[in-house]
C-alpha cells in the first residue's frame, strides 16, 4: 500500500496581505462630479434664499400697509377738525379781501352802490309825493344829474330832492320818503359782517375744541 501524499501549501503566511483595490474614477469625472454637486447645492441654496426673501418682502409689505391703515385711521380721525379749519379760515380770508376791495371800489365807482339802491326804490316809490336823497358833498352834483334822469326815465312824478352833506361817507347814502327810508352805510355793513364772521368763526372752532 502506496504512503499518502503530502498536502504541501505553497502559500506564505509571512508575506504582507494585498489590501483588495476598490474601482476609482478619473479625475475628469471626478471634477464633474463636484462640480455638479456644487451646482445642486447651489440651486438649493438659491431656492432657499428667494423664499426666504418672498417671505421677508410679504412680511414687510403687510406691516407696511398695517402703518398705512393706521395713519389713514389717524388722518380720518383728524379730517373734521382739518375741514372745519379750512372753512373758517377761508371765511375769514375772504372778509378780509371784501374789506380790503371795499374801499378801492368804491374809491373808483362811489355813485355805483347809490344807483344801484335808488333805481329799486323808485320801483316802489312811482306814486310818492317826494323822494329825499341825502349824499357825500363831493357826490352832490354827479348824484343830483344821474338821480333825476333816473327819475325821469322810470316814470317818477313826485319830487326829487337831493341834498349833499359833509358827514355821510362818500359812496353811502340815505333815502327818504314820507313813511319810510333806506339807509346806505357801508361802516356799519361792514362791522355786521366782521361780527357775523367772528361768530360764525368761533362757533366752527368751538365745536372742534
Amino acid at each position: 500500500m502506496s504512503a499518502p501524499a503530502k498536502f504541501l501549501f505553497d502559500l506564505d503566511f509571512a508575506a504582507p496581505t494585498k489590501a483588495k483595490l476598490e474601482p476609482t474614477i478619473s479625475p475628469a469625472d471626478h471634477e464633474a462630479a463636484l462640480a455638479a454637486a456644487e451646482q445642486r447645492g447651489y440651486q438649493k441654496g438659491l431656492v432657499a434664499a428667494e423664499a426666504q426673501a418672498r417671505t421677508q418682502a410679504e412680511r414687510q409689505t403687510a406691516a407696511a400697509f398695517d402703518r398705512i391703515a393706521a395713519a389713514m385711521g389717524i388722518v380720518a380721525a383728524q379730517l373734521p377738525t382739518v375741514t372745519t379749519k379750512i372753512e373758517a379760515d377761508a371765511v375769514e380770508v375772504a372778509a378780509a379781501i371784501a374789506r380790503k376791495l371795499a374801499p378801492t371800489l368804491i374809491a373808483a365807482q362811489p355813485f355805483a352802490e347809490i344807483g344801484e339802491m335808488m333805481s329799486g326804490c323808485l320801483r316802489e316809490l312811482l306814486s310818492a309825493p317826494h323822494v329825499v336823497v341825502r349824499v357825500n358833498e363831493d357826490l352832490y352834483d354827479l348824484a343830483r344829474e344821474r338821480l333825476t334822469e333816473m327819475a325821469r326815465a322810470r316814470g317818477f312824478e313826485g319830487r326829487l330832492v337831493v341834498l349833499g352833506e359833509a358827514e355821510i361817507a362818500p359812496g353811502d347814502c340815505r333815502i327818504e320818503w314820507a313813511d319810510g327810508g333806506l339807509v346806505r352805510d357801508h361802516a356799519a355793513t361792514e362791522a355786521a359782517i366782521d361780527e357775523a364772521v367772528g361768530r360764525y368763526v368761533d362757533a366752527r372752532r368751538g365745536d372742534k375744541a
